[in-house]
């Protein structure tokens, strides 16, 4: 038997839903951004990319051996860096500003985690389980960009508010459909 009542339901609020899910991510991007300024994690940058070199390939040692320098050189630059860009996404997505340069930016940085402190997800050897979460965020930004440009624009964002105002506002927020 269909539960037709659900499925018009969920059809009818489905951009509700979407921003529910949009400010949740957001939330959960707030928490990791706050972390990075609890104290410790500065000293233990340098020794979190070592570890993650060590599980690498030999062809990628260059770019650990860049990472790790400057690290070395300067952690909290990195940390606190980290930390902002990670707060700024969390803004950006709970308030729904900037949606379509935040996304973008918000799949490089996913990647960057992913590439820098997660060692690609490694090692890539046996008993290996896990490739990491910086990828699979890097995958949940593009599936807001497509759904932002499934849906144009969203009612429930400050993006909206401004764009009324402000018509090139949109260049920033929206993904043309």
């Amino acid at each position: 038997m269909e539960n037709i009542f659900f499925d018009k339901w969920f059809n009818k609020n489905v951009r509700k839903i979407s921003r529910v899910f949009v400010m949740i991510f957001g939330i959960i991007w707030g928490i990791d951004g706050f972390l990075k300024f609890q104290p410790g994690l500065v000293q233990a940058l340098p020794s979190m990319i070592s570890s993650a070199a060590a599980a690498q390939p030999s062809f990628l040692q260059g770019w650990y051996s860049f990472w790790m320098a400057q690290a070395s050189s300067n952690p909290a630059l990195l940390v606190y860096l980290q930390g902002i860009l990670e707060l700024s996404l969390s803004f950006s997505l709970i308030f729904g500003f900037m949606r379509k340069v935040s996304y973008g930016g918000g799949f490089l940085l996913s990647l960057f985690i992913w590439a820098v402190p997660e060692g690609f997800g490694g090692p890539y050897g046996p008993g290996a389980t896990d490739i990491g979460t910086g990828i699979i965020y890097a995958m949940v930004f593009l599936f807001l960009a497509v759904l932002n440009s499934m849906h144009g624009e969203s009612l429930y964002t400050l993006d909206s508010k401004i764009e009324k105002r402000i018509k090139w506002w949109k260049f920033l927020a929206e993904i043309r459909y």
